[in-house]
Formats: structure tokens, C-alpha cells, sequence
């Protein structure tokens, strides 16, 4: 019966340590299967066949840190790739060579364009070519931005203020002449000149706009209301007689041009198509006057 009894007690004793062993690893396997479901950073980790996704932010930035095109989305080229659009020709300054290869007609009859004078231009204007008066305000005044071919045989950037009575007629002769590749040199404020009408000739500038009297007179030019312009200058200057048989030619440098029976190259004359142009719109030419010519000069 004691033997039986010791039996027993080993026997339970056994089963008890067996038991133990048991649940002691039953929860580490629970620990182990835990930290197999848990990633470095605490979060779980991908299933059997289960693709990660990225987040929001990853999707829609590049590598460069741009956002990508969406789909059927055409990115817009840099304006000056497409020849530079209408309001990026604002940016460039008059006298500059402009890339018009590939763009259309319509295209370039958008950069022949008349304004109200801009703040900009009105700064540049007073005080030099506008003095303040009471024959014409700059609100009667207008701004505008052609193109023209250089004699360089590039497009270039040309601006004029005119009165606003003939802005219209201006933007179709320029356009019309840019159109049969009539070569005008430059065309710029004579503001970048001081506003002085014989270093502006000097240099074959094309001007309208200047608040002056008629050279020698107490009279006011046509070019004061805005409604004169001088073309090529230099090669069509202003030539008078004088009593002495001398002749004054303005600008100096334009006096190898006086004579118009000589042959040369840009010269205003009839069967021109400037002087044509011109006189299609209605403007009076200063080669037909009497008492001077004016060969640069047309006025309406």
C-alpha cells in the first residue's frame, strides 16, 4: 500500500512538471508567432502575394520631385520654344530678334497689336518725348508692338506711339510690309535717343511720337499730335535749298541721299510699296511736297 502510494505522488509529480513544460511553451511559440507578424518598425508585414502599395505622396511625385503628367494631359512648352506667345513678346524690348520659324499666320498677325500706353512706357515718355500741354494727352495716345525684318534679314521687335486715330492704319502697313520682307532697320521709342529727332534720324530709328515744333518753325510737328512717321531716315532724309544753293539735309549722314536720282537701297520712292501702302491709307508723303522733302515722312 506505501509503495502504491509513493507511485502515485511521483507519478503526479511528473505529470505536473509535464504540464508546465507545456504551456510554457505553448506562449513562447505565441511570443515568437507575434514577433513574426510584427515588422521592425511595428507595422505587419506583407501577406503571401500581396503587393505593397505606396502611399499617396509617392504616386504622385517624380523622381525629379515634379508631379507627373496625368493621363491625356499635354505638358505646355516653355514659351519662347513655341516662338514666345502673345503676352510673353511684352517681356522682350524693342529692337530684339524674335524666332518666328513654325508659327502660323494667324500666330504672327497676334504680335501686330495696339494698347493704351502703359505705365511703363508713359515713365519712359515724360519729360522727353511727352511734355505735358493741352494740345494731346497721353490718353489719346497709343502703344503699340509690330514686327518688322531687319536689314540684318532677321524678325525683329518694333514699337511706336501713335495717335489713336490712325493706330489701325499703322498696325496694317507694318503688318503688310513685315509680310513682303519690307527691311525697316529699327523702330524704337525716340525716347531712347533723349527724344532728340537727329540722333534718332542719325541712326535710321522709324519714330512717330515726339511733343516738337517743325524744325526751324514755331509750329507744331504733325509728329506731335502722333500722327506722323519717319521710315528709314537716313537713307530718305529731309533735304531744303537755301539761297546760296547749299543744301540742308537732315540727318547729316543722310546727305550721300539727298540726290533720289542716284540708285541705292532703301530709298522711298514712287512704286515703293511703303510710299504705296501709305498713301492706300490715306497719309500725305513729304517727297511731293514743294518747299522741302521729306522723303522719310508721311502725315495724316
Amino acid at each position: 500500500m506505501a509503495k502504491c502510494m509513493v507511485f502515485c505522488v511521483m507519478a503526479f509529480a511528473a505529470f505536473a512538471v509535464f504540464r508546465e513544460f507545456q504551456l510554457v511553451g505553448s506562449k513562447t511559440g505565441q511570443e515568437t508567432a507575434v514577433q513574426r507578424s510584427v515588422g521592425p518598425d511595428g507595422a505587419g508585414p506583407e501577406t503571401e502575394g500581396q503587393v505593397q502599395e505606396p502611399n499617396a505622396s509617392q504616386q504622385n511625385v517624380g523622381p525629379d520631385g515634379a508631379e507627373p503628367e496625368t493621363e491625356g494631359q499635354v505638358q505646355e512648352p516653355n514659351a519662347f520654344q513655341q516662338g514666345a506667345a502673345f503676352s510673353d513678346m511684352d517681356v522682350l524690348e524693342a529692337g530684339s530678334i524674335f524666332d518666328v520659324s513654325g508659327l502660323s499666320q494667324p500666330a504672327l498677325d497676334s504680335f501686330f497689336y495696339s494698347e493704351e500706353l502703359p505705365e511703363e512706357v508713359q515713365q519712359r515718355m515724360m519729360g522727353s518725348s511727352y511734355q505735358e500741354n493741352g494740345n494731346i494727352s497721353l490718353a489719346e495716345l497709343r502703344y503699340l508692338r509690330v514686327l518688322h525684318m531687319g536689314f540684318d534679314g532677321n524678325t525683329h521687335i518694333g514699337e511706336l506711339v501713335v495717335n489713336q486715330s490712325i493706330a489701325e492704319d499703322i498696325l496694317e502697313i507694318m503688318s503688310q510690309l513685315y509680310a513682303q520682307s519690307y527691311p525697316i532697320e529699327k523702330m524704337v521709342l525716340i525716347d531712347a535717343y533723349g527724344a532728340d529727332d537727329e540722333s534718332s534720324m542719325s541712326d535710321n530709328n522709324t519714330s512717330a511720337f515726339n511733343y516738337r515744333e517743325i524744325a526751324g518753325s514755331s509750329k507744331l510737328s504733325k509728329h506731335a499730335l502722333g500722327l506722323a512717321i519717319d521710315v528709314n531716315p537716313k537713307y530718305n532724309p529731309y533735304v531744303k535749298g537755301s539761297g546760296t544753293g547749299e543744301l540742308l539735309v537732315s540727318p547729316a549722314n543722310g546727305a550721300d541721299y539727298a540726290d533720289r536720282d542716284g540708285d541705292f537701297p532703301y530709298k522711298i520712292a514712287e512704286g515703293d510699296l511703303c510710299l504705296q501702302l501709305f498713301q492706300e491709307h490715306g497719309f500725305a508723303w513729304g517727297g511731293n511736297w514743294n518747299s522741302v522733302k521729306d522723303y522719310q515722312h508721311f502725315e495724316k
